[in-house]
């Protein structure tokens, strides 16, 4: 079968590598969809530092079992149409211990610790298969990046009537909204991208920012009633913002950062201590976060077709990952097809 690998940055190659040969509580997967995340940007960049070369990538996926082996219940069988959960927890850290395998120290997920999904088949542990109810191979293929967005917007605990506020709408900012949204919380979605803010709006934003084209303390103070925020998640990765969360942040607020800054963060941490700010990390997601992700694609609020930028078939893979590395800010996903 072939494989789509980045051989190093800015690099790419198709290879022929054997079919996978799934062993017992193990499925066969064929892969349909693959969307390429941040993190395959960033391979392809040579800015992921969890990557060695070369490297097959993809973890968001949708596909259909194409075989089950024994110790698989009946509720997985062939023909099923799913997508999966990318992740292996070594189940003996301090973090799995304590029932967070999301944050596992040992984590490993497809296309990045190890080789990921752009190709014909994978095999998964049983347990890693997420059913999709009525949704389609392309909404199953954005499920992961929503359930990472649910998660921290779970982390960031927001309350019935807080200010919450969500640097960048993409993928991950999306899924981040719906939770606050769910919550009961007034979400302040900050973009530079109109686009991607008129469709926060449309699925429920109370405000939304462009801080292009505006003063964003002045605004976000405006908002607020002069308090800033309660809740503010960064879901950029830029230093900048990862400042500016702790400074619009409210006296007694919380930050949550689930962007990965790609420089070091200079913070004036005298704000830490007299805004008794708390600030959390937010990894990953599990199933719950997956399941409600489905939920949400399955209840229609949200336009699949506006959140894919492009698709291209298996054979571009390469020159859509070019597209996307020359210009970035124009894309909310690239989507690659093996159909």
């Amino acid at each position: 079968m072939r494989a789509f690998c980045i051989d190093e940055p800015g690099k790419y190659s198709f290879r022929d590598i054997p079919v996978p040969v799934p062993r017992d509580g193990e499925v066969l997967l064929r892969i349909k969809k693959v969307g390429y995340c941040g993190s395959d940007l960033n391979t392809w960049r040579g800015l992921n530092p969890l990557v060695k070369y070369p490297r097959i990538p993809g973890h968001e996926i949708s596909g259909v079992v194409e075989q089950v082996t024994r110790g698989v219940p009946a509720g997985v069988k062939v023909g099923d149409i799913v997508t999966a959960m990318p992740y292996t927890s070594c189940g003996k850290c301090w973090s799995c211990l304590s029932g967070r395998p999301n944050a596992c120290k040992n984590n490993e997920t497809l296309g990045v610790q190890r080789e990921g999904a752009l190709t014909e088949f994978i095999v998964l542990p049983w347990e890693k298969i997420v059913h999709g109810g009525r949704l389609g191979l392309r909404e199953l293929a954005i499920v992961e990046p929503l359930a990472i967005g649910i998660h921290a917007g779970k982390q960031c605990d927001p309350k019935e009537g807080d200010h919450m506020l969500v640097f960048g709408c993409g993928m991950i900012g999306i899924g981040a909204v719906a939770e606050g949204i769910r919550a009961g919380a007034k979400v302040i979605a900050v973009d530079v991208d109109d686009s991607k803010l008129e469709m926060m709006r449309s699925i429920g934003a109370a405000f939304t920012v462009n801080s292009k084209k505006e003063n964003l303390q002045e605004r976000v103070l405006e908002i607020t009633g002069g308090h800033g925020p309660a809740v503010v998640l960064e879901a950029i990765g830029l230093p900048e913002t990862f400042v500016q969360a702790v400074d619009l942040a409210a006296y007694s607020g919380r930050v949550v950062f689930v962007g990965y800054a790609k420089a070091p963060v200079t913070f004036d941490t005298k704000y830490f201590i007299l805004k008794e700010i708390s600030i959390r990390g937010s990894r990953g997601s599990g199933r719950p976060d997956f399941e409600q992700a489905v939920a949400l694609l399955e209840s229609g609020a949200f336009p699949v077709d506006r959140l894919i930028s492009a698709e291209f078939p298996f054979e571009k893979a390469g020159e859509a990952m070019e597209q996307w590395n020359a210009n970035p800010g124009a894309v909310s996903r690239m989507m690659i097809s093996l159909d």
